[in-house]
């Protein structure tokens, strides 16, 4: 997301490049008839694979439809046709039963020569390490590597080989010609997305925002988009929702928002790593339609340049951030352990302020109501269904990679956010606190550590690659580019964050990720809020990594559900209470529930034998 004042960032665009040089990266090639099928995304969940097929311009006269064919033992065989949307030359495919045990080569077709062929991945249920590469903020820019191959991301993937691609937003930065830029995507990294199951989700330059608080589908007034809504026609929202998220699984509620907008947000389970993917810009409200005009936002009424403010009158009631909706989709996902070990949530940007310089080491924010730290009510709401599926949120957007450890109540009781860098980077951010960070790890940077983000939210700084500090931003790793690497251990439940420079080769015996990467954090990490007291210990027989669900009786509400790792557990638990244990795999006759559970002291022992 690019922060600066609009009248800024257009000079900075024009004086760096030029409109003619940035124009000329955007062309629509004249593809071959052969080739006029650019590249597809695919996933699988559920027994049911999606794909969406990229097409370039279609002739007057030629057919309009795509066929899929998988390769079988006795030769090709269809098993889908799909017509040609012409609004963005998309097609798209959705094949149910279609069974994850093997590797399938499918091809695409149109006509009598085009072809696009790949590989539609097994689900990795024997691998013990699940590995996800995460992407985010594609920069157009010449001048700051927009326009420098992207080989180098290619060849090292290629060594590495993810099981999941994540692109987080920002795929395309020109705010007009979303098709002409996704085809350049496409041109980019299809080779890995051919054969890799692939996450793209749109953020605000994708639908043509410098920001966006799309609040509820409404239309925005303005181009800057703080008043709340989408600027843009509806059909240019929705020909880049449909080129970009169409191929994700089944949304989970399909309700259309305002003026027939759609959502995408669903879950994806793969390798037995379940991942929520959210949509936190769709029903976030606009600043300016809700915070009174005051003298602390004189410019722009998402930045707060003035020391002299009062964080929590910027908590308006009536503000949102991910809405009812996809609260309540988060609270299903995070009891929902039936196909899976571990859990991470997906989206756009990180819950809190993750950045102090924006654009120049002499322009300090104090708040910007564009990240996710606000409004504060809806990041605490989020944050406590999110720590309930001990879950890590993976995300892109603030041009600054880091990990932070959430905290709602206090600091670290909450999950862990990965937010991962630029691909290419034009608008420079630095985390750069006035005061230290409290409790540190032994040989931390004074500028990590416990802190309050402008909004007054707990946050605990673990790592962060600032672009480099002599501001000879001439090269991509001066610029903090890159992309990140997340590594899920399903049989020790250990979490690895890995992020990597641009233009080097991650194999290499001598090369070293940005500073304070790697970092491993266990799975309980993202739940932990200290505990008043505990359940007794459970010592299973009969089942091996069985769902625990804890319910305070009180309130009927669920504490958390984990898929536990072995056969003993012991249930913490955060009030003086009674609850209802759930032990065992749901949707079977396995399953053992405990009532008038009574909490222990912290140093009390006790425990309950079970057989399932």
């Amino acid at each position: 997301m690019n922060k600066a004042p609009i009248g800024v960032f257009l000079l900075l665009a024009i004086t760096s490049i030029g409109m003619a040089q940035r124009n000329k990266l955007l062309e629509i090639p004249d593809v071959s008839r052969d080739k006029v099928i650019g590249f597809a995304l695919y996933t699988v969940h559920n027994d049911i694979m999606k794909m969406t097929a990229q097409l370039y311009p279609l002739r007057e006269g030629e057919e309009r439809t795509v066929r899929l064919e998988i390769k079988r033992d006795d030769g090709w065989r269809q098993i889908a046709e799909s017509a040609v949307i012409e609004r963005g030359w998309t097609a798209h495919f959705r094949v149910e039963q279609w069974g994850s045990t093997k590797d399938v080569e499918y091809r695409l077709r149109h006509g009598e020569a085009a072809e696009y062929s790949g590989i539609i991945r097994k689900d990795p249920v024997d691998k013990d390490v699940i590995v996800v590469a995460a992407f985010t903020g594609n920069s157009i820019y010449p001048g700051h590597g927009g326009n420098i191959p992207k080989t180098d991301i290619i060849n090292n993937l290629t060594k590495v080989r993810p099981d999941l691609l994540f692109f987080s937003g920002d795929q395309v930065y020109d705010h007009n010609r979303h098709y002409a830029y996704w085809l350049r995507f496409g041109r980019d990294f299809g080779e890995l997305i051919r054969n890799t199951p692939t996450v793209t989700i749109p953020d605000d330059h994708d639908v043509g925002h410098p920001n966006l608080w799309g609040q509820g589908g409404k239309k925005a007034l303005r181009s800057a988009g703080d008043d709340g809504g989408y600027f843009k026609p509806v059909e240019y929202v929705q020909e880049v929702e449909r080129a970009q998220t169409s191929h994700l699984p089944d949304p989970f509620d399909p309700t259309p928002i305002e003026r027939g907008i759609g959502v995408y947000y669903t879950s994806l389970t793969l390798g037995r790593i379940s991942f929520a993917i959210i949509e936190d810009r769709k029903f976030k409200t606009g600043p300016d339609s809700v915070l009174p005009a005051d003298d602390w936002r004189p410019k722009r009424p998402d930045h707060i340049a003035v020391a002299d403010y009062d964080p929590r009158a910027l908590d308006v009631p009536e503000a949102q951030l991910l809405g009812e909706r996809q609260l309540a989709f988060l609270r299903q996902w995070a009891a929902d352990w039936h196909d899976c070990e571990m859990k991470a949530v997906l989206s756009q940007t990180i819950f809190a302020g993750g950045a102090h310089l924006h654009g120049s080491r002499n322009n300090r924010l104090y708040v910007d109501l564009d990240s996710n730290g606000w409004p504060q009510t809806g990041r605490d709401k989020a944050l406590i269904e999110m720590r309930k599926a001990f879950a890590l949120h993976i995300a892109g957007d603030q041009h600054l990679a880091t990990i932070i450890h959430h905290g709602v109540n206090d600091w670290n009781d909450s999950c862990y956010s990965f937010c991962v860098p630029s691909i290419a980077n034009l608008y420079l951010r630095w985390w750069a606190p006035l005061e230290e960070g409290r409790n540190r790890e032994p040989g931390m940077p004074k500028y990590l550590g416990e802190f309050e983000d402008g909004l007054d939210n707990k946050i605990t700084m673990l790592a962060v690659a600032n672009p480099d500090p002599e501001e000879n931003h001439d090269k991509l790793t001066t610029r903090a580019a890159g992309f990140g690497l997340v590594k899920f251990n399903r049989k020790t439940r250990k979490i690895t964050m890995e992020c990597w420079p641009r233009n080097v080769d991650i194999t290499a015996a001598d090369v070293k990720p940005y500073p304070g990467w790697p970092r491993t954090i266990d799975q309980l990490d993202n739940y932990a809020r200290q505990p008043v007291g505990f359940l007794p210990t459970l010592a299973i027989s009969g089942m091996v990594n069985p769902i625990v669900q804890v319910i305070d009786e009180e309130t009927s509400e669920i504490v958390y559900t984990l898929r536990i790792n072995g056969t003993r557990f012991r249930p913490k638990v955060f009030k003086r209470a009674t609850y209802t244990l759930k032990v065992g795999e749901p949707g079977t006759n396995r399953v053992r529930i405990l009532t008038n559970v009574e909490t222990l002291d912290p140093n009390e022992t006790g425990a309950i034998e079970m057989s399932l």
